[in-house]
């Protein structure tokens, strides 16, 4: 909503400027965007008179003038029609932007001629659309004059209205709010009634009632339409709109003045004599939506949810209510009968046709916030009368049908609430004054009594419900910055909380893999139900009735998809070498319990090409990783069991396989995720991930509660042993590991895997596993016969397990 300092000036008594205005503008809850001043940009540009004008020896539509200016005689090139001698125009110097042509002039030749300045046109300065040269003004303006003044520039209020006012949609409503601050004194003006002089023959018919309750019109007949006087196109031009006519000028000045949309129509190119007010049609016989060429000569297809106005009978549609009037009715200049045009339609049912039809009239914007009903008549009688003294003319009676929505209703109000509230402290006739300065009818309590107000807000504010928002407008009107700056009493601090074993575990694998190198990403619970169904998904149970995303419809069944869509974005951007995780849940089910929480990690090993190759197996890493964080979390490392070739299918069937506590508790799936999974979501491979349930890892125990003792280190040195068994091929290794070290496990402190070797000496089907076992002798340094004891151990030990001591 914009306005001006005069027009403000129409309505408030007020001797404060531009900027003291904006500023209680904003105490009052007016959120002010900008304070635009045309005369700043105007500022550099002044009149100047052409002494001679002479054609340009290069260039035959190019004239060199002697111009005289505030700067003295100037030599300038320029190319208007209309420039000679003689002529009173505008003179912009070297270094000054015009701001029509979005360029700073600086001090260069044009066709050979160095032009020192320009002579402007008035579209050049942003004071009209268009123009058919430099501006020409009166002979009799001084040389050096400044063009802000010749033009009237004033500030212009460009400020931001909140849906629940729109009593602020007009410069009325505005004045009346600053008026309460003290800013001013509020003009009262009271509407007079126009005398019909005969009855209307424009009758209206309402058909769709709750659509437009009421509609109020009338004839005006010998009205003299044309081009508005001055001071009503400079109004309207300083807020950004164009001056039309004046029967349509009038509308819209009204619309801004006192926030009240108004419409003409052209009798004579009315069909037949009556109006009507019905909902959009369909044609029984093509099926299609009705419909209208509107104003801005867009066609529009009118619904049934679309308030239409229509004569012929009710035919053939001429508007659009409350939204736009119809080109084939619009006044012109060969007007000269009008029906004027006062309704109040339903807010939500233009909001919804504005929405539908992609229309933003000024129309539109006020009636979908709600129009004050009370205003009909008044705003009829106000453009009559301004039509009247611009265009002449002769008035009809009002034609009046349906009956306007009932006025807020009454509520209690103490007055007393308002300290409770706010915390104001303010005395009754204060907080009496500023309700009733903003319209609202107090009837208080008799004098010596303590009852209740009685509080009556005024028709265009149907906002206001109840004392909290009493209290509200006092509290702004009065001053936000009137607010007791009192501190709240301290709160007392409550406990700190415990985490739950879960959410320790969480914290603690997320520190884990932090450490380990990973990026915590935070990805939706959803996924696209096409994507679900790779990952053993996709169940319709599972389908969003209402997404947010098109392609992200389904619950997920596993994190790894969204990981995996992850690393990809980051390969695009550049970044293909990935390794992130994330903790959150999945969803197996549609019930409470088919809810998991899992651990994901995944890692896109795509490190720059190297002639050493690429190092150590992404695999083995990832179980290094995995190793590790299950141990950070207190899982049973030690006992879980791990089977190859029974992982689900978006696993590489030979470079994946799962951790588990029997067969029933399956913890961990690991390994490369499969080729056609990869393919599927157009991705890059390979990737190789991990899946930790967390459901399914069994607690630590209880911890006794006493401190940690001190670390058990034995002062002896330890040894290591070398054994190479061979096994086949398809036993894991680690059950090898598994089994040296539990054949003493006083003893042996570590068994790592270095060698696994195929080929010539070994069997095919079978493998050499070498495993490097270390002794920790505790009480002594071992004999060799200790050893020898020892080493039988761990021989017996990996041959339950199928392994067979290499010679």
């Amino acid at each position: 909503m914009k306005f001006t300092l005069s027009w403000l000036k129409d309505h408030l008594e007020t001797e404060a400027d531009v900027q003291q205005i904006a500023e209680a503008m904003t105490l009052a809850g007016l959120e002010v965007e900008e304070v635009l001043d045309p005369a700043a940009k105007l500022a550099p540009f002044t009149v100047a008179k052409i002494i001679s004008a002479e054609r340009h020896p290069n260039a035959d539509r190019l004239q060199v003038c002697q111009v005289e200016t505030v700067d003295g005689m100037k030599e300038i090139v320029c190319g208007a029609p209309n420039a000679r001698a003689g002529l009173t125009t505008i003179y912009a110097p070297i270094g000054a932007y015009v701001p029509g042509l979005g360029v700073t002039l600086v001090e260069k030749p044009v066709r050979g001629v160095v032009s020192n300045g320009m002579l402007c046109s008035a579209s050049e300065l942003e004071l009209s659309d268009e123009s058919d040269g430099i501006q020409e003004l009166p002979p009799e303006i001084p040389v050096g004059t400044p063009v802000a003044g010749l033009f009237g520039a004033e500030p212009v209020i460009d400020f931001e209205v909140t849906p629940n006012r729109p009593d602020w949609l007009g410069v009325a409503g505005i004045a009346r709010d600053l008026a309460a601050t003290s800013v001013g004194k509020l003009k009262h003006f009271d509407i007079a009634v126009v005398r019909g002089a005969f009855a209307s023959p424009i009758s209206v018919r309402l058909e769709a009632p709750e659509m437009c309750p009421v509609f109020a019109g009338r004839v005006i007949r010998g009205v003299k339409n044309g081009p508005s006087p001055a001071w009503l196109q400079k109004r309207l031009t300083a807020i950004g709109l164009r001056s039309i006519n004046r029967l349509v000028d009038v509308t819209n000045l009204i619309a801004y003045d006192r926030a009240r949309p108004l419409h003409v129509y052209d009798v004579a190119k009315l069909s037949g004599t009556e109006i009507v007010v019905r909902a959009g049609q369909v044609s029984a016989a093509t099926g299609e939506h009705e419909h209208l060429i509107a104003l801005d000569s867009k066609t529009y297809a009118a619904s049934a949810a679309d308030c239409v106005i229509a004569d012929a009978g009710g035919e053939r549609p001429i508007g659009l209510g409350g939204v736009m009037g119809g080109e084939s009715t619009g006044c012109d200049e060969t007007t000269t009968d009008v029906f004027l045009e006062s309704a109040w339609f339903d807010p939500l049912v233009i909001a919804q046709t504005g929405r539908a039809l992609g229309i933003h009239s000024d129309a539109q914007y006020r009636f979908a916030r709600g129009v004050d009903p009370v205003s009909v008549t008044p705003g009829l009688e106000l453009a009559t009368r301004l039509i009247l003294d611009l265009c002449g003319g002769e008035p009809s009676e009002i034609v009046f049908v349906g009956e306007p929505p009932a006025s807020p209703a009454p509520f209690a109000f103490d007055p007393a609430y308002v300290k409770r509230l706010s915390g104001m402290d303010l005395d009754d006739d204060r907080i009496g004054t500023i309700l009733g300065q903003l319209g609202f009818l107090v009837q208080a309590a008799p004098t010596g009594q303590s009852e209740p107000w009685l509080v009556t807000p005024p028709s265009w504010r149907r906002d206001v419900e109840g004392p909290a928002d009493l209290v509200e407008e006092v509290a702004r009107i009065e001053g936000f910055d009137s607010l007791p700056d009192t501190p709240l009493p301290e709160a007392t601090r409550p406990a700190g909380g415990v985490l739950s074993p879960r959410q320790a575990r969480v914290r603690t694998a997320r520190r884990a893999l932090v450490a380990l190198g990973y990026a915590e990403a935070v990805t939706w619970s959803f996924t696209k139900q096409s994507t679900a169904a790779l990952f053993g998904g996709g169940d319709d149970r599972l389908v969003l009735e209402n997404p947010i995303a098109a392609d992200l419809d389904c619950m997920r069944p596993s994190a790894l998809p969204n990981l995996v869509q992850a690393a990809a974005r980051n390969a695009a951007r550049g970044f293909a070498d990935a390794a992130m995780f994330e903790i959150g849940p999945i969803y197996l089910g549609d019930g409470p319990a088919d809810q998991r929480t899992v651990i994901a990690g995944l890692v896109a090993p795509h490190a720059a090409r190297h002639w050493a190759g690429a190092g150590e197996d992404g695999l083995f890493a990832l179980k290094g990783d995995l190793t590790t964080l299950l141990e950070e979390i207190g899982a049973p490392v030690a006992s879980l069991q791990l089977v190859q070739g029974q992982n689900r299918d978006w696993w590489h069937p030979g470079r994946s396989a799962r951790l588990q506590l029997g067969p029933k508790n399956v913890m961990v799936e690991f390994g490369e995720l499969h080729p056609r999974v990869l393919k599927a979501l157009d991705v890059d491979g390979p990737m190789l991930a991990f899946e930790v349930v967390l459901d399914n890892v069994p607690e630590p125990r209880g911890k006794s509660g006493k401190a940690r003792g001190s670390a058990d280190l034995s002062a002896l040195m330890p040894l290591t042993r070398d054994f190479a068994f061979v096994v086949e091929d398809a036993k894991p290794v680690g059950d090898l590991v598994r089994a040296a070290t539990g054949a003493d496990k006083a003893l042996i402190a570590d068994v790592r895997v270095f060698d696994v070797y195929r080929g010539k000496g070994v069997d095919e089907g079978f493998k050499s596993v070498a495993l490097e076992v270390v002794i920790q002798p505790r009480e002594a340094t071992l004999t060799e016969a200790e050893i020898e004891a020892l080493t039988a151990k761990v021989v017996g030990a990996v041959e339950k397990q199928g392994g067979k001591l290499r010679a």
